[in-house]
């Protein structure tokens, strides 16, 4: 199989997913904490917005996937209420795990878990009204095939949101963000004993599609009316296709 990108490495589809699934185990303890630094709070706004895009409705069945700790899940399940369904999907056990308690903390019947590979979902076609990804779908495997999956289990009409980080258009914004993210690693080490993974999360930033190529994916994936709405300039990215 040909190889694909793991920040600035080159390595084999399984060795990705192993490295990735890696990656997560070791932060996941701390990941809310360091999203809030690493974004000075702005993720949590930006979590907001994407919510507001999703037309989501009461008795909806929304998939939050890659959903890690369950921000957007949490966010989602008052607005499906007891009759809808949020699912809180991850690859990764140790995220899910901090996703799962938060919701049973929290008392958020409607949300269900499961640990699942984004590229090959265990469930039937046409299952969910809404599917949104906030902040992950550049460390999938396969970024192509996920799609194609995302778009057999939408119904007609469904919604896919995808939040990520993007390419800053402004050149300004560009420099100061770089400059900021050089700090990253060391805030790893520092709370987390862990400044590698954080620097292949700067290199994954680096290395994702941006604006544009991604609004093609989605077009090439089967959706329809797609568009993307910048955040701080491109610095992040709202993504919105819908399935015909």
């Amino acid at each position: 199989m040909s190889p694909v990108d793991f920040g600035y490495r080159n390595v084999s589809p399984a060795e990705k997913t192993q490295l990735v699934d890696g990656v997560f185990a070791s932060v996941a303890e701390r990941y809310d904490l360091m999203n809030d630094l690493m974004s000075l709070g702005a993720h949590r706004l930006f979590k907001r917005m994407t919510i507001e895009m999703s037309s989501v409705r009461e008795g909806n069945r929304v998939l939050d996937l890659a959903g890690g700790t369950g921000d957007l899940a949490a966010l989602f399940a008052p607005i499906v209420g007891l009759t809808g369904t949020v699912v809180l999907c991850d690859i990764n056990s140790a995220m899910l795990a901090v996703g799962r308690d938060r919701m049973l903390n929290k008392g958020l019947a409607q949300i269900q878990v499961c640990q699942a590979n984004g590229e090959q979902l265990p469930f039937p076609d046409a299952a969910f009204d809404c599917i949104s990804i906030g902040f992950g779908l550049r460390n999938f495997t396969d970024k192509a095939m996920a799609l194609r999956e995302l778009n057999r289990l939408l119904k007609p009409a469904g919604v896919l949101l995808i939040l990520e980080f993007s390419k800053p258009e402004n050149s300004l914004i560009d420099a100061g963000y770089r400059a900021f993210q050089a700090f990253w690693p060391g805030m790893g080490k520092l709370l987390v004993n862990d400044s590698a993974s954080y620097r292949y999360l700067i290199e994954s930033i680096r290395m994702h599609p941006g604006q544009k190529a991604l609004k093609l994916m989605l077009e090439d994936a089967g959706f329809i009316d797609v568009e993307y709405h910048n955040l701080i300039s491109g610095v992040a990215a709202i993504h919105r296709g819908t399935k015909p």
